[in-house]
């Protein structure tokens, strides 16, 4: 039987077209678009971290001096404090303990060294930022700073690392979780019972996710305190959010979604979480994302829960609910309206 010849270069453009589909190489452009927005939102969040309105309390036995140091303070070019002044030291250190402020500057009228109240457990890089501004101001005015560490971090946590990390993790088991359970049968749910079951199935998940990461940050390798109801209850709200914003993402989108998933989590997501840097540290851009995101609110609410006796973590964890609750809605309602035209068909 004769066979017929294309010619190389016709051969060639079908191997092409086989090898690679329209749909595979859009994808393919999407993971390049992906990984730019990778590299520009980390090195543009990190490469030049300045203090930022870092809020401070001054205090001082004498309100003269401490109303003048509030008068320089608030005049230092770029805005790197946001000082404020309150009664006494208590009042410094229950604000410090409520998070309302990164640290205290308590002034002695007697002497010529003042004590600045820090919180390492907000993160090391913030109470270094926060030393070298006061210290420098005190030293202009002839006086030296005595820094005294309130809220210091656990022996295993670096620079207050330890609660970011668990929460990336958390996040990424999330994502992969519902992607998982997605691309196994199909991105969009065919049907509500679908969609109930792997909701379902993303809770139990998420429950055991978020016991054994608290307990591998805590007891297993004494890394990070606080109480491990509170971690494990934050751990499992965070892992349903992440996952069913990814299996709402897909739902309307399909496969695409996972990759949108990845935008909001990892790229915008993860160096917007006041990790590395907290937010007084960020640019304005990623200091105003973060609180919005999953990493960010899961991020302030485990130091909360770790080193500040749960203060602050209302508000991420209401942040987190509200992704869990949209996630699910809009998962249901793609069910819904995928139903609805196949009843008609």
């Amino acid at each position: 039987m004769a066979q017929t010849y294309d010619g190389p270069h016709r051969g060639f453009l079908g191997e092409i077209k086989d090898a690679v589909s329209l749909r595979a190489a859009a994808l393919v452009i999407g993971v390049l678009a992906l990984q730019l927005g990778f590299i520009t939102s980390y090195i543009g969040a990190f490469h030049q971290p300045e203090p930022d309105r870092i809020p401070l309390a001054v205090t001082s036995p004498d309100t003269q001096f401490a109303d003048e140091a509030l008068y320089r303070l608030e005049r230092l070019p770029g805005d790197p404090i946001e000082p404020r002044t309150v009664a006494d030291e208590t009042a410094a250190r229950r604000q410090i303990m409520d998070r309302k402020v990164a640290g205290a500057l308590v002034i002695d009228p007697r002497g010529t060294t003042d004590r600045l109240l820090v919180a390492g457990g907000a993160g090391g890089a913030l109470s270094q930022a926060l030393t070298e501004v006061v210290t420098r101001v005190e030293r202009s005015q002839g006086r030296t700073v005595q820094v005294v560490d309130v809220v210091p971090g656990a022996a295993g946590d670096a620079r207050g690392l330890s609660s970011f990390y668990l929460v990336v993790g958390w996040c990424v088991g999330g994502y992969l979780c519902a992607a998982i359970l997605a691309i196994s049968a199909g991105a969009r749910p065919a049907n509500t019972s679908r969609a109930v079951i792997r909701l379902g199935a993303l809770l139990l998940y998420s429950i055991a996710a978020g016991l054994l990461g608290t307990v591998i940050a805590g007891p297993v390798l004494d890394a990070l305190p606080g109480s491990v109801w509170a971690l494990w209850g934050l751990g499992t709200l965070l892992v349903f959010a992440v996952g069913a914003v990814t299996l709402a993402l897909q739902g309307l989108a399909g496969i695409i979604g996972i990759g949108l998933a990845i935008l909001l989590v990892v790229v915008l997501g993860n160096p917007s979480a006041g990790g590395a840097y907290p937010y007084p540290l960020l640019p304005p851009f990623w200091q105003a994302i973060g609180p919005a995101l999953p990493p960010g609110a899961g991020t302030y609410a485990a130091r909360s829960i770790a080193y500040f006796r749960g203060n602050g973590a209302g508000g991420p964890m209401l942040v987190l609910a509200a992704w869990a609750v949209g996630g699910a809605v809009v998962t249901m309602a793609c069910a819904v309206g995928r139903r609805a035209p196949a009843r008609r068909a």
